[in-house]
């Protein structure tokens, strides 16, 4: 029994993110999803509806679904994805409706000195980094109580692809690359999904920052990482970009969730990486 008839849909439902944030709140509200392939494993779901960036329109799954919150977690064609989003924000703007857009650290590359605040201007020398930031200043020209911006760091978890990638290439005997000289926070899909869960049950509205507390190296991190894969001894390939420490990390300080949903670096390796 749903505890909560609030209608949900989360857009890219069956990625990683989409679906993690799909298991977390299907139990609690009317979740629904979209997939992309119609041979996917989602399709025999009732809950989830196919949809194809960049064949289907996003309208006509907004008025099949009519939900009252939009989680985006779309991933796929920069062109498609700016339209659908477009498409979105007029859809909130005349609709009993908000969305949260699942934002990114990269909105930050280009400023390396420091970490980021919620508040702080963007600046992306990346193509994903001024997408994503395209797509926020659009929504960002809702009314403040139809929007949320999630912006997140990277993402760790034992089916996260990261981990994936680094477990398949300490068995092909590949190098995992690190980057020593990135300063960074981070997060998993337990703690980000049980965050965003909190957000839409609290009708939170604004730009949050869903990271951990602290900094790491990303070399550090991945080595601390690694020692729990199991005993093997993996290749480290060290990739510096830079000669100087940089940051790509998006801390809280403005709109700061509860105590018991924040958390560190040693609580994602310790209980959230690999069990």
């Amino acid at each position: 029994m749903k505890l909560n008839t609030k209608k949900i849909l989360i857009l890219g439902g069956s990625g990683f993110i989409g679906n993690a944030i799909y298991k977390e709140l299907c139990n609690y509200f009317d979740t629904y999803g979209t997939y992309c392939h119609a041979a996917n494993s989602f399709s025999s779901n009732k809950q989830f509806i196919q949809y194809n960036l960049e064949e289907d329109d996003i309208v006509e799954v907004l008025e099949e679904v009519k939900p009252q919150v939009i989680v985006s977690a779309l991933r796929g064609n920069f062109a498609a994805l700016v339209i659908a989003h477009n498409h979105i924000a007029e859809y909130v703007l005349k609709k009993d409706c908000k969305i949260y857009f699942i934002s990114s650290a990269n909105v930050f590359d280009a400023y390396s000195k420091f970490p980021s605040y919620e508040m702080d201007k963007t600046l992306s020398e990346s193509i994903y980094g001024r997408l994503k930031i395209k797509i926020e200043n659009m929504l960002l020209r809702l009314p403040k109580d139809k929007m949320a911006i999630l912006r997140v760091p990277m993402i760790f978890g034992n089916n996260s692809p990261r981990v994936k990638d680094m477990k398949k290439a300490i068995i092909e005997n590949e190098p995992v690359e690190v980057f020593p000289n990135l300063i960074l926070n981070v997060t998993n899909d337990d703690k980000l999904t049980q965050q965003i869960h909190y957000l839409i049950n609290r009708n939170k509205t604004g730009i949050f920052h869903l990271g951990s507390n602290d900094l790491t190296h990303h070399e550090d991190f991945i080595k601390e990482i690694l020692e729990r894969v199991g005993n093997f001894n993996p290749i480290i390939k060290r990739v510096y970009t830079t000669n100087e420490d940089r940051y790509l990390a998006v801390l809280p300080k403005t709109n700061k969730l509860p105590k018991n949903l924040q958390f560190t670096i040693q609580d994602i390796i310790e209980h959230h990486v690999l069990n």
